[in-house]
C-alpha cells in the first residue's frame, strides 16, 4: 500500500508545471516568434508590452519551479498569467482543442499553480522547509 507523501505530490506538480510553462514561454519564442506573439496580444486588445511580461514570466517562473527555487512566489505569478491566458480564450467555448483554444487549460493551470503556492516546492527543491 502507497503511503501518503505530499511532499512528493508538490514535487512531481512542481515539475509539471515547470515544465509546462517553459514549453509555452518557448512557443512563444521559437515558434510564434516575439513579434508574432506581441501582435496576438494586441489583436486580443492587450497591450503588445504585456508579451514581453508573459513570456520572461513563463520561462523564468518555470525554470523557478523546476528548480525549487521561490516556488511559492513563482506559483502565485504564473497563477496570474494562466488567470490572465483565460481572457483571450473565453469566447472560444469550453474545450481547449476548439478554434483558437478553450478556456478551461488555462483555467487549469491557474488552480494547479495556486495549490503549488500552497504545498511549497515539495522533497527535492532548492527552497528551505
Amino acid at each position: 500500500m502507497l503511503s501518503h507523501r505530499p511532499e512528493h505530490a508538490a514535487t512531481l506538480l512542481r515539475l509539471a508545471l515547470g515544465t509546462i510553462f517553459i514549453a509555452h514561454g518557448l512557443l512563444k519564442v521559437l515558434v510564434f516568434t516575439i513579434p508574432g506573439t506581441v501582435g496576438f496580444f494586441q489583436s486580443v486588445g492587450l497591450p503588445g508590452f504585456l508579451a514581453y511580461i508573459v513570456i520572461a514570466a513563463e520561462l523564468l517562473g518555470g525554470t523557478a519551479l523546476l528548480l525549487g527555487f521561490l516556488t511559492r512566489w513563482a506559483a502565485l505569478g504564473l497563477a496570474i498569467v494562466a488567470f490572465g491566458a483565460i481572457m483571450p480564450h473565453a469566447g472560444n467555448g469550453w474545450v481547449f482543442s476548439s478554434n483558437g483554444g478553450g478556456w478551461e487549460y488555462p483555467l487549469f493551470l491557474a488552480i494547479a499553480c495556486l495549490v503549488q503556492a500552497l504545498l511549497g516546492a515539495g522533497r527535492f527543491g532548492l527552497d528551505k522547509h
